[in-house]
Formats: C-alpha cells, sequence, structure tokens
C-alpha cells in the first residue's frame, strides 16, 4: 500500500517524552498507510539505543554533531513519503482518534489548503474537556508541535531557513505560502496535547536565549517580507512594548535578550537581501486581515 501519512519527529535528549509520544500514537504506527520518521539531533541519553530496538519499523535519521531543529526538519519534509506529513514535537500527541481521517477529508475538499493547523492543548496533564465550539476557519500562521503539510505545498516554497536556528520559521513558511496563494486551516477537530507547564518556562535557563530567538525571528520576517514603509512602525511597536513589559519591570534578562536580538538583526542583513520577498501593500493588509494562528486553546473557552 502506498503511504499516505508521514509523521515526522525531531529530538534531542528528551527520551522519556519522546517514549510517551510513541506510546500514545502506537496505534497509528501500526497502519499500513503511515511511516514514521525520527530525527534524533545528537542526544546523549541512549534514545537511538532505544529506538533501534523497540522501534524497529521507525526510519531513525540521527546526527552524530547536533545540526538543529530546523535543518532536521527540512531534511523529514524532503524526504518522507506521504502525501500529508505530520509534525509532532517529541512531547506532543493526537487525542482525537480519527486524526487522519480528518486530515485526509479535510485536504481532499480543499484544493487551496497547504497547511492544516490543529488545535493545541499545553499543560502536564490532560484537559478537563476536549470539546470545543471552534470551527474550521483560515488563519495566518501554524506552530510547530501540531500541523500537516499537503506535501505539494511544502515543494512549492523554499525549505526553513536554517539561520534562524529555533522560532520563527513556521512563520516564514506562512508568508512563502501567502505569497503562492496557498492558505492554512485551522482545523479544530483535531486536537493535540503539547505536554508542557508554558508558565514554568520563565524560570528555566534557557529564558533568556528564548526570548531572544523569538523576537529576533519575527524581526527577520518584517525584513523579509514587510513592505517598507511597514518596518519602522513594527519595529518600533515592538521595541516599545519590551520596554514597557520588560524593562520598565526590571527583567533585565528580557531587556539583554532584546538588545541580543536587535544585533541579530543588524548582523543578518544580507541574509535579508538573500531572501527578499517582500509583501506588496495589498497582500500585507489580507495577511493583516487574516485571523492569527491559533497557538493556545484552553477548554474553559470551549
Amino acid at each position: 500500500m502506498n503511504c499516505t501519512f508521514s509523521i515526522l519527529i525531531t529530538t534531542k535528549n528528551r527520551l522519556e517524552d519522546l517514549k510517551v509520544t510513541l506510546q500514545k500514537i502506537a496505534h497509528l504506527l501500526e497502519r499500513e498507510d503511515v511511516e514514521c520518521m525520527i530525527y534524533d539531533d545528537a542526544s546523549t541519553d541512549a534514545t537511538v539505543a532505544f529506538l533501534k530496538e523497540n522501534y524497529p519499523n521507525i526510519q531513525l535519521f540521527t546526527n552524530t554533531i547536533s545540526k538543529g531543529l530546523i535543518h532536521n526538519r527540512n531534511y523529514l519534509l524532503n524526504n518522507c513519503k506521504g502525501s500529508f506529513a505530520i509534525s509532532l514535537d517529541d512531547d506532543s500527541n493526537f487525542m482525537t482518534e480519527n486524526s487522519l481521517e480528518i486530515i485526509e477529508n479535510h485536504f481532499a475538499h480543499n484544493e487551496k489548503c497547504g497547511v492544516i493547523a490543529c488545535r493545541v492543548f499545553w499543560g502536564k496533564e490532560n484537559p478537563i474537556s476536549t470539546n470545543t465550539n471552534q470551527i474550521v476557519e483560515r488563519v495566518s500562521g501554524f506552530i510547530g508541535c501540531g500541523h500537516v503539510w499537503n506535501i505539494q505545498a511544502w515543494r512549492a516554497i523554499p525549505n526553513y531557513p536554517e539561520w534562524y536556528f529555533f522560532y520563527g520559521e513556521e512563520d516564514f513558511a506562512s508568508l512563502q505560502l501567502l505569497k503562492k496563494g496557498i492558505e492554512i486551516h485551522y482545523v479544530p477537530e483535531i486536537l493535540v496535547h503539547h505536554r508542557v507547564d508554558v508558565s514554568a518556562r520563565k524560570n528555566d535557563k534557557d529564558y533568556q536565549v528564548r526570548r531572544r530567538r523569538s523576537l529576533r525571528a519575527a524581526w527577520y520576517n518584517y525584513f523579509i517580507f514587510y513592505p517598507f514603509s511597514i518596518i519602522p512602525k513594527k519595529m518600533a511597536y515592538t521595541i516599545s512594548q519590551q520596554i514597557k513589559n520588560h524593562t520598565f519591570k526590571g527583567n533585565l534578562r528580557a531587556t539583554l535578550a532584546m538588545f541580543q536580538a536587535l544585533f541579530d538583526v543588524v548582523v543578518n542583513i544580507p541574509n535579508f537581501i538573500k531572501y527578499s520577498n517582500r509583501l506588496t501593500n495589498q497582500q500585507f493588509k489580507a495577511y493583516t486581515n487574516l485571523s492569527k494562528a491559533k497557538i493556545y486553546w484552553n477548554p474553559n473557552e470551549k
């Protein structure tokens, strides 16, 4: 049977999380129309040995020296055999039983759709309810931990930019899709559980690094895609918000991250010129009128 679905997972030193994910999607891995590909980015926690012993049918790719998340995602997307490429983090899993059927049906009935953005619940424990009144809608972007590519749409745009390193690559792809007239659809019927405590991240050692990368990625996309007349206003607004919400409140790590991100912008000016694919004013207006990417779903909101 031809492969219809490719489940793509990148991982590094999170074996215990990965074990849970694989257990929860075990029923999908048994299907003949599904392939699973995992890229291990030079883990030192016996991830490779575990996968080889317990999941010999999973296609495993490894780095002896870390090449980064974006490199690995590009490789998986460029080498998978499925018509639909499902991106899951190593700490996320489907909660909807018939997710694959919903995916196939949605793409079949929506020819302009290139990416499905799933409904995502963030939290260590299962949500108190999985019901929702949300409906399918076109959105401006998607997030990495739970989305699905129509592989034809992926092949129509450039790879994720590896020099982003982490954060922002999905927005880069979203804007490339917009330029091609390809849509992103939020399909809330597909629920993904991202087993992460978001509030606890502020206490993580990599908090400043994450803020730096998140800020600079947004600014990278401004300089590559936005009309020139829009960029000064957007930069001024985001910087003023960082100062108001973090600097004036004594958050020195966030303030330092902002200055580091500004330095990164200056360093990458040659990349902005190389990758420039600027929106027209009309395209930018259409983009800003789209619903924003649905990142966090709260069961209390239905």
